[in-house]
């Protein structure tokens, strides 16, 4: 029955039919069509337990925060704090575009969100400097990798969700391996500065720290709000979120940036884009059933024992599948499709959940700037008005750091593991 399914899928995706209603019809026709229709009687049931989790309320409100925050004019006060830190180092703007994609992961949690913000705002002071558009584009992609790592982050609420793994110690978790991404892209960008002789030196103009950090304060504080209050026990990660929505009005108010018209918008996007997730959670719950009739969860595991795979070669290996498919679909589709198959079997092995959450967080981040159909590559192109293909060549180098850094993370769990553990999240 599962080749079955798989076919029936392909011949819907070939035809154009989105991957959540290939998924779900795919599942659905295969009990039909095995005269198993009997069972599709609990599906409603299925679909209703999948959706039904508290965890889940906290994603909407963090899309919300996004939204608002995007829309409030902050993304120029972050970018000016950044560049009174960083400007005058060779390849200054270089480095602006990473700080910012810090300080902007603390508030949108999205990595496309962070390419579109400062591919409109950054990229174009990045060329009048005199870097090249193919580069500015290029790191402005690899950086908004960022964005979905450090906390808030609507992947890892996904994972916790799917996982019953506390949202709290997986947003802790990802504070340093963001840092250490961060970190290794600013070695990245100081490597091609010297080589290619990039702008940036003690005598560039820059805006001064303390009347830039005085602007950019508002903005910085909402991390603040939502860590804090999860972290000290204050409030959980969806009443933080619902936190973050009242101060991210607030703070909209405060830069004049939000208006009526804004607040439509952000909410209309809001529901388009959680509604589709939902169904894309009602299509999986579909499959979960079949794959849960099918028994694919005990196979899989009967098939990693008689490969007596250790820990470390099944990360491994569910690394590279990741890596393959999140050059084809979106992470929150694979997050729903195969974290139910695949992460079960790598915590039987002793894997931390929380440090595989983390770890599939990042790779299926990677797979929105790797070539050929990377999210992240498409909307930058766009934005910038760049090349594609030309993009995707200057991209590469960077995204061979990145995966540095995700192997890093894979063998050093106590990386992600450390504040969670201080935290007393985890043992």
């Amino acid at each position: 029955m599962i080749w079955m399914v798989l076919g029936v899928f392909l011949v819907l995706m070939a035809g154009g039919v989105a991957v959540a209603y290939a998924l779900g019809a795919a599942s659905v026709l295969s009990f039909v069509a095995t005269d198993n229709t009997r069972y599709l009687a609990i599906l409603p049931q299925r679909v209703f337990s999948e959706i039904d989790v508290f965890a889940l309320m906290a994603m909407p409100l963090f899309i919300l925060t996004g939204e608002l925050m995007n829309r409030a004019g902050i993304t120029r006060a972050l970018v000016e704090f950044s560049m009174a830190l960083l400007g005058r180092i060779k390849g200054g703007l270089g480095h602006v575009n990473i700080m910012a994609s810090v300080f902007f992961a603390g508030i949108s949690g999205s990595a496309v969100a962070d390419a579109a913000a400062l591919g409109k705002t950054l990229v174009p002071a990045m060329r009048e400097k005199g870097y090249s558009n193919v580069y500015a584009s290029a790191i402005t992609a690899a950086s908004s990798m960022i964005g979905p790592i450090i906390p808030p982050s609507i992947v890892m609420i996904f994972y916790g969700a799917i996982m019953q793994t506390s949202v709290a110690a997986m947003f802790l978790g990802g504070i340093l391996p963001g840092l250490l991404l961060a970190l290794a892209l600013f070695g990245t960008n100081t490597y091609f500065a010297h080589r290619h002789d990039h702008p940036g030196g003690r005598n560039d103009a820059v805006p001064r720290v303390g009347p830039s950090f005085r602007h950019a304060a508002p903005s910085l504080s909402l991390p603040i709000i939502i860590l804090g209050g999860i972290v000290f026990g204050v409030v959980t990660p969806t009443e933080a979120a619902a936190l973050a929505v009242v101060a991210a009005v607030i703070i909209g108010f405060y830069y004049g940036g939000i208006g009526f018209k804004d607040l439509r918008e952000s909410f209309e996007q809001t529901a388009s884009l959680t509604g589709t997730i939902f169904i894309i959670l009602a299509a999986v719950a579909a499959f979960g059933w079949l794959a849960g009739y099918l028994a694919l969860p005990s196979l899989l595991g009967n098939t990693v024992t008689d490969l007596s795979l250790s820990k470390w070669e099944y990360l491994i290996v569910i690394n590279i599948v990741f890596f393959v498919a999140g050059t084809f679909f979106e992470p929150p589709v694979l997050m729903a499709l195969l974290v139910p198959l695949l992460g079960p079997q790598a915590v039987a092995l002793g894997v931390d959940p929380v440090h595989l959450g983390i770890v599939i967080s990042l790779n299926l981040t990677l797979g929105l700037v790797t070539p050929p159909l990377g999210g992240v590559l498409l909307v930058t192109a766009a934005v910038t008005e760049v090349d594609y293909w030309a993009l995707c060549k200057a991209v590469l180098p960077f995204i061979l750091v990145e995966v540095a850094v995700l192997m890093v993370i894979v063998f050093v769990p106590d990386l992600t593991l450390f504040l969670p553990r201080v935290a007393g999240l985890i043992k």
